[in-house]
């Protein structure tokens, strides 16, 4: 599971029942449990319900060579709650 910062947003994920598509460290030893999961995040819906404390930023990686991604990451703990990014975004 990921750290306390990032848990709640797990725990609700999962019991939505979202696909779960990789867990581990994916890029670097920086990073701790990152969990990806089959959905696109509405990232400021989603922050502002969760009340992040400051230590959970908002990551997106537009680069479709590494693969497009948007979701939070805790600056603290190294761990992430990551979901797709749009490729509307990315190839408008």
């Amino acid at each position: 599971m990921t750290c306390r910062h990032l848990h709640e947003l797990e725990t609700e994920v999962i019991a939505a029942g979202i696909k779960e598509t990789y867990r581990g460290a994916p890029w670097s030893m920086n990073c701790r449990e990152w969990v990806y999961f089959d959905v696109v995040f509405d990232v400021a819906s989603i922050a502002s319900r969760m009340n992040f404390p400051p230590c959970v930023k908002v990551h997106e990686n537009l680069d479709p060579k590494s693969g497009t991604e948007r979701g939070f990451v805790c600056t603290e703990c190294h761990d992430a709650v990551m979901g797709l990014l749009s490729w509307a975004a990315v190839y408008p």
